[in-house]
């Protein structure tokens, strides 16, 4: 950059700068402001032509008024001319107003283009500079189109000065993040991977910026690219701190250049060539062998260098998963950051052995460290170290160990931070269940769980409890005694209600023996609790009571008192009033035997993945990308039996909000049926909503976390069975709403309102593929079958005028890349 000289000092400027400066209120730095404001545009439409000198100053004043926070109206037309001088001074106050100011959708940007061109081809470096700057701040479309042709050739050609090849390669960069469509590299990828040689490491640092980002869009177009990083990298790191002065960060050479080589090869599987991969090796055991040396400095740059460098290559290690003594290593080394007095070293620690715990070679080495991780639980103030700490006990867990993690993270529950509870709920949840030999530590597990953080337990978690003692004979009576003695409580939370209401309704009697729990005194423990309910908890405690009967007789006239009162039959809340009718009404009219027909227990529930897990997956808090990571790789241990996914009492819980998809996608939002994987209805149970709407499973399709459904699996044959359409169907018999038809490519569904003689129908045709339709049109016809089988039918009943017809009349609504809507307006009959 050539030198300032003093003549350059804009003495304006500064005395500018400084009055504002002493203002002593708003309103005198505005004034100021607009005096000044005055003067520069009468100076710019005088008649008198301003000098170069004149024009930067006023520029620049401009531009510190506009950092001030105060609208720029005018000077553009100023600054562009500035471009044109020969000054590097003047030129370079012009391209910086043009990068704070313009807009990228100025009229002035052709203009400005057309200097940037003049610029590029003076071959002056300062000047190329300049203009190569300009053009990634602003980054604009227009910008693109003009220079990604012309910015790789300056970037690879053999006469272009380092300092040039540097700010091109940045440049470049920029264009491709704002424009990836218009950087096309293609004859230019070969040249530019050999740039990772080139001797100018200030070249090979911006260089290695732009590769990575075009190869984690295009990696086989550079796969090249990884036995040179390799031989950079193996250079860098057996080098003394004196070989590359220019760039050793305080005794550790290039350190930002190791990192991003670290980085580009976590972008690619290990080398396949034998002898490229022992060279990267043996580069990521001298790194692990000098993060053991002792400290060359004491500074705290020097510790942050070497520990940048280290924290990359464990990473790289652990992307690679196949050298098991690299990864015994790594652990070891992230061992001994676990009691560093570093905070950030402490959270980098535990965040790295999180994934590390995920991999068969390193697993064990982790869980040597439970202990340490523990205490970082227990002890830490930071509450982000904390959570990491959390994340690693539930990534480290197995059979051996469950039982002490789940003790442990319970423990630590009761004074968790308000922001992890949820999570933490879910992990506990998700092991119990997990690694559970012995049902009745899970069922104590989890009532326990809702006593310490109630309010935090999420109804995937009681629902999946009900399920597994549903499913597990040798653990109901168990389930019932202990939830009896939960319910004693004095102060119970609601969800503990629900849990007791349920199970003691299905399993009661197995505990009605002894005289301390006797269908009596069962009763009379829930009813105590109705009040302090809400509404979908009282709902199930009904259907509870309505199995008390059937279960014990004897308690037939005390429940029936209840359902009778008026605060029951006569409750503002129609549900409660309706259960309580229909209850009443069933338990006076109906035979023991009917009754026992009607309210027999529940069948099991069918396998199927947990929907807590499902939730922890879904979450994006911290930790979520390496819990699923974790899952995925230790998806053969120990499921419970019987994993379905429905709700136990759909009708009082249809408030709720499931989170786990369902098993047929329902693109339309028109199965407002009953949370996730609602059991097939069963004469035999009133806890299941026998007016669930919710259609018969269709093939399965994956929720994305956009809301769009991704492709579901091939089929031979898309189109769903004629039973299952008829089934489909004849759902319309009694119903309004619902999916009208479903396969692997299109679901259509219909919702329909009628009044008297008017009907309004509305069908609904949504995309499940991954594609667009391409001219995809509808059409709504009556066939003349279907029409005089309409009118005779009719004319039976009431006198229909023959010539009278049926009008459809079709609206286009809206067309998406998923779903084309078509709105049937009216079908009106005129009828006399």
């Amino acid at each position: 950059m050539p030198a300032v000289s003093k003549g350059d000092g804009m003495r304006g400027l500064a005395v500018f700068i400084s009055d504002i400066r002493n203002c002593k209120s708003k309103e005198a730095e505005i004034k100021r402001i607009n005096k000044e404001l005055a003067n520069i545009r009468s100076k710019f439409k005088g008649d008198k032509a301003l000098d170069g000198y004149s024009k930067k100053k006023y520029v620049c004043k401009l531009l510190f008024i506009f950092l001030l926070g105060h609208d720029i109206d005018f000077g553009h037309m100023e600054a562009v001319n500035l471009l044109s001088s020969n000054k590097y001074t003047e030129k370079q106050i012009g391209y910086l107003f043009i990068s704070v100011l313009v807009n990228s959708n100025s009229e002035l940007i052709r203009l400005i283009n057309n200097a940037i061109k003049n610029d590029l081809s003076s071959r002056n470096p300062t000047f190329m500079c300049l203009a190569l700057h300009c053009i990634a701040n602003v980054g604009s479309r227009e910008m693109a189109e003009a220079f990604a042709s012309e910015i790789p050739r300056i970037l690879v050609a053999g006469d272009t000065m380092d300092s040039v090849k540097q700010s091109a390669a940045l440049c470049l960069l920029r264009l491709y993040k704002t424009s990836p469509d218009l950087v096309l590299m293609g004859e230019w990828t070969s040249r530019v991977v050999h740039l990772l040689n080139d001797q100018h490491m200030g070249v090979v640092t911006a260089a290695i910026s732009l590769i990575t980002c075009l190869s984690q869009k295009n990696p086989d177009e550079f796969k090249t690219c990884v036995s040179l990083a390799v031989s950079r990298l193996s250079r860098i790191v057996s080098s003394a701190s004196t070989d590359l002065q220019d760039y050793t960060y305080y005794f550790v050479p290039a350190p930002w250049l190791s990192c991003k080589l670290l980085r580009l090869l976590q972008c690619y599987p290990p080398p396949e060539d034998g002898a490229v991969k022992g060279r990267l090796v043996e580069c990521l055991e001298t790194i692990l062998n000098k993060a053991q040396e002792p400290p060359k400095s004491k500074k705290v740059q020097h510790s942050n260098a070497k520990n940048a460098i280290l924290f990359e290559a464990i990473s790289l290690i652990i992307h690679y998963d196949s050298e098991p003594n690299l990864l015994v290593r790594a652990c070891n080394q992230l061992g001994q950051f676990l009691q560093h007095r570093e905070t950030n070293l402490r959270y980098l620690a535990l965040e790295s052995m999180c994934t590390l715990a995920s991999s068969e070679f390193s697993h064990e080495a982790v869980k040597t460290h439970i202990e340490t991780v523990i205490n970082a639980l227990k002890t830490e103030r930071d509450v982000s170290v904390r959570q990491r700490a959390a994340d690693l006990l539930y990534a480290m867990c197995d059979r051996s160990n469950a039982k002490q993690i789940v003790a442990e993270m319970l423990s630590y529950l009761e004074t968790a931070d308000y922001s992890i509870r949820e999570e933490m709920v879910l992990k506990v949840a998700i092991l119990a269940e997990k690694y559970a030999v012995d049902y009745s530590w899970y069922v104590d597990t989890i009532l326990n769980l809702i006593r310490i953080a109630g309010d935090y337990v999420s109804e995937e978690v009681w629902y999946r409890v009900i399920q597994i003692v549903i499913n597990r004979d040798d653990v109901q009576g168990y389930a019932a005694k202990t939830v009896f003695e939960a319910l004693q409580a004095p102060a119970c939370h609601e969800n503990m209600v629900k849990v007791g209401g349920y199970i003691l309704g299905e399993f009661g009697n197995l505990i009605a023996g002894d005289p301390r729990s006797s269908p009596l005194v069962q009763f009379n423990l829930l009813h105590s609790k109705f009040h302090l309910c809400s509404v979908p908890t009282r709902a199930l405690l009904l259907s509870a009571y309505i199995k008390f009967i059937n279960l014990f007789p004897e308690t037939k006239t005390t429940i029936q008192e209840v359902l009778r009162c008026d605060s029951q039959i006569r409750n503002s809340d129609v549900e409660l009033q309706q259960r309580a009718v229909e209850y009443l009404k069933l338990s006076s009219i109906a035979s023991t035997d009917v009754l026992a027909t009607v309210l027999e227990e529940m069948p099991p529930f069918p396998e199927r993945e947990s929907s807590i897990l499902a939730k922890l997956k879904k979450k994006k808090g911290p930790g979520a990308v390496s819990v699923t990571d974790l899952e995925d790789n230790k998806r053969e241990g120990g499921e419970l039996n019987g994993g379905g996914e429905r709700g136990p009492d759909t009708t009082a819980m249809a408030s709720s909000n499931a989170s786990t998809p369902s098993p047929s996608a329902d693109l339309l939002g028109i199965r407002s049926g009953p949370p996730v994987g609602t059991a097939p209805t069963s004469v035999g149970s009133l806890l299941v909503d026998v007016f669930s709407e919710a259609g018969p499973a269709a093939p399965s399709a994956a929720v994305n976390d956009d809301g769009f459904l991704s492709s579901a699996p091939p089929s031979e044959d898309p189109a769903p069975p004629m039973s299952e359409a008829d089934e489909l169907l004849n759902k319309f018999v009694c119903k309004n709403n619902g999916v009208l038809f479903e396969n692997q490519l299109l679901q259509i569904g219909i919702k329909s309102e009628y009044r008297q003689n008017l009907g309004r129908m509305y069908l609904f045709y949504g995309n499940k593929t991954s594609v667009q339709f391409a001219s995809f049109t509808t059409t709504v016809s009556c066939p003349g079958e279907l029409q005089s089988h309409i009118l005779s039918f009719l004319s039976s009943r009431i006198h229909v005028d023959q010539h009278d017809v049926i009008p459809f009349k079709i609206e286009i609504v809206s067309v998406t890349l998923t779903a084309l809507s078509c709105k049937c307006l009216m079908l009106q009959r005129f009828c006399k």
